[in-house]
């Protein structure tokens, strides 16, 4: 597999531990809770009704800061790489980390090139604090996590590799995104030592903070939202029709996909046969021979196609596919924020008491909900556009790859035909018209 590669020792206190190849067999020791512990311990479960210190609530300032798509130029000043998969094993848990290569010119930024490796659950942990500052702005989604024990497949070179790749995507989405990748905790992410990271995620918010945010959450769903936009409205139901169309097509390009697989499979012990078969039929004995090359030779062609169809476009129709629940989720937060900015008016518009800090509550709540839906604006209009360039490249090169699969397949069997011709014109004996 591309880039993969496994250490022979990891170090684990003050001895080292010799790690085979070929690690699935160690699947059923792995403690899976640990990769789990990164919504335990390190992310905030992200509702829209907590609000960040950071966060600009002046809403000239938030126009300006969120009118990214306009004018913006080509500029790309960072460049993250993931590749270099290493399995480590301790006495408790086996895990992959990966090696994230960050070059970039920006003036923030120490140096131009830094180098640091991380797990999955790291890249979790970004993704949650990403969403807590920024609760309606789009981010990409990361790969699913199985915790299903047992799942050996979780080690194999092609689980690593896909993951990989997707990582890579996500980290390259946060760094073209023109909030995200001026973030903080992005930039920890790139460049802190794991020890520091560590003890830069130890700084979140407490569990009873979370569960506090959690009630506020789930009392805001319960009384929902009474004067929704039109326009949020219309993002939701268009966010809905969407999931319906790329699931299925997910579902079924992996579909098509599996039985190419299996397709490719019994393609590959018609070859022998003919050659076999030639031994023993001595007056069609090339004939058989020529018809065992060709099917070779599409054989060949055909586990490129499915390569190609498994490396290129299931990736791209099944991050969308997740990329749903992402925007369902940011909507919901959004309609939190306003449900939480109706009830703080109708509880103002109710009591006498207090109304001076009430009033107060209201405004930053007022704030807070123009904040959200003006970013949730213009970072729609963002994610279209990506979405758009996205799946239209990607069904434009599988359409190329495509026609190139069957030109060389067709050319295969035409060259097999004109042999057959030129044989039987030299014998007289066939008509071939």
């Amino acid at each position: 597999m591309s880039g993969f590669v496994v250490d022979s020792t990891v170090s684990s206190g003050n001895s080292s531990v010799a790690i085979p190849t070929d690690i699935s067999g160690q699947i059923l020791d792995l403690d899976e809770d640990d990769d789990l512990e990164v919504f335990s311990k390190d992310t905030t479960v992200t509702d829209g009704s907590s609000f960040n210190a950071s966060m600009q609530t002046s809403p000239a300032s938030m126009i300006n800061q969120y009118k990214f798509e306009e004018d913006a130029e080509d500029t790309k000043d960072i460049f993250v790489t993931v590749d270099n998969p290493e399995s480590h094993v301790t006495a408790i848990e086996t895990y992959i980390t990966y090696r994230v290569v960050t070059k970039t010119t920006r003036s923030e930024f120490d140096s131009s090139e830094f180098e640091v490796r991380r797990r999955y659950q790291d890249f979790l942990w970004l993704k949650g604090r990403l969403e807590e500052a920024h609760p309606t702005l789009i981010v990409h989604p990361l790969p699913e996590k199985f915790v299903v024990k047992g799942m050996v497949e979780r080690f194999n070179e092609d689980f690593i590799e896909t993951r990989r790749r997707a990582l890579h995507r996500f980290l390259n989405k946060i760094a073209e995104h023109p909030i995200f990748s001026s973030s903080e905790d992005f930039k920890i992410f790139l460049t802190a030592a794991s020890g520091e990271l560590t003890s830069y995620k130890k700084q979140g918010p407490g569990f009873l903070s979370r569960m506090g945010e959690t009630v506020k959450a789930v009392a805001a769903a319960v009384r929902g939202v009474r004067n929704r936009p039109q326009e949020f409205t219309e993002m939701q139901e268009y966010v809905e029709a969407f999931s319906q169309k790329i699931s299925s097509l997910d579902k079924v390009t992996q579909r098509i996909v599996r039985e190419q697989k299996e397709y490719l499979e019994e393609l590959k012990e018609c070859g022998p046969t003919y050659a076999l078969w030639s031994q023993s039929e001595e007056e069609l004995a090339e004939p058989l021979k020529d018809v065992a090359g060709c099917v070779d030779r599409c054989c060949k062609e055909t586990e490129e196609q499915v390569k190609n169809l498994n490396d290129n476009l299931i990736p791209v129709l099944h991050e969308y596919a997740l990329c749903t629940d992402t925007l369902k989720a940011v909507l919901r937060r959004r309609d939190n924020i306003q449900a939480d900015f109706e009830a703080k008016t109708e509880a103002l518009a109710t009591k006498k008491a207090d109304r001076d800090t009430m009033r107060d509550d209201l405004d930053k709540a007022e704030d807070r909900l123009e904040w959200a839906n003006n970013a949730l604006k213009s970072d729609w209009t963002r994610w279209q556009k990506d979405m758009r360039t996205d799946l239209r490249s990607a069904f434009v090169d599988t359409a190329e790859r495509n026609v190139n699969y069957y030109e060389k397949c067709l050319a295969v069997w035409e060259s097999f035909l004109h042999s057959q011709r030129t044989d039987a014109e030299g014998n007289g004996n066939v008509d071939f018209s």
